[in-house]
């Protein structure tokens, strides 16, 4: 059965949190620094958010979704603009040694084999090129993980993974829960039991509505990101240890 990956994914229009909006743009802030003429993909590029940053940034871009409704989504959008294409990332269509940069944002774990995709940005990157991942932190005490995933990889499993195919990791942490609000201190204990239970919901309509309990009031989500956004709270993390503390796990694996 084909998974609907528009039950995971923020489309335009649709109601996201803040902080939802503030991750998308502070990855995509990230990213665009290791872009700067360079030949880059972004793989699992959902509907596009971040599209227009990484093609203003980059010497060559572009981008593709294993979902034909994101594609579809992303096309209508930026039109001639970027090129977007459909493709499996276990499956890359790029030549050998063509490409500098490989994106994979909050995907990772949907891929059923991401030794396959390794492999494959091994091929497809030229020598001193990026893997820039990021991915939810599935070592948190509260990790929700979602109902479609395959496996989640911290810090450990990620640092594993890249060094059988030759990458160096350096990893950072965004969002430290050790400095979150009240709000979300009195309610991640909270979450953590809902999901114990299995009450957790797996539809998007369905977090939305817990997200709006514990980050307040929703916004629209954008079909195109502008730039602006300091990485100030980004913070290095030891690549040897297993990280319980940041909501999420940003990795610049070099080849």
């Amino acid at each position: 059965m084909e998974t609907n990956y528009a039950e995971v994914t923020e489309i335009a229009g649709e109601p996201i949190t803040a902080e939802q909006l503030f991750r998308l743009n502070h990855r995509y802030a990230w990213a665009v620094g290791y872009c700067g003429g360079r030949d880059v993909v972004e793989c699992g590029c959902g509907t596009g958010p971040g599209l227009g940053l990484l093609q203003g940034a980059s010497r060559t871009f572009e981008a593709g979704d294993i979902s034909p409704l994101m594609v579809e989504v992303a096309r209508r959008h930026y039109g001639s603009r970027v090129r977007v294409s459909q493709f499996n990332a276990e499956t890359l269509p790029f030549a050998s040694a063509s490409k500098d940069v490989v994106l994979l944002f909050e995907a990772i774990y949907y891929l059923p084999d991401a030794s396959r995709f390794v492999r494959e940005c091994r091929r497809v990157l030229r020598p001193g090129g990026y893997m820039l991942i990021v991915t939810a932190n599935k070592d948190l005490w509260d990790f929700h993980p979602s109902p479609h995933a395959y496996r989640y990889y911290g810090v450990l499993e990620l640092s594993e993974l890249f060094a059988e195919y030759g990458f160096e990791c350096e990893f950072f942490g965004f969002q430290d829960v050790r400095r979150t609000g009240w709000r979300q201190r009195l309610l991640r204990p909270v979450k953590r039991f809902v999901v114990a239970i299995g009450l957790m919901p797996k539809t998007m309509a369905g977090k939305r509505w817990i997200k709006r309990i514990v980050f307040g009031p929703s916004l629209s989500m954008p079909a195109e990101l502008s730039p602006g956004y300091s990485l100030e709270l980004l913070e290095r993390i030891d690549a040897g240890c297993q990280n319980e503390h940041h909501k999420i796990i940003y990795c610049a694996a070099r080849l």
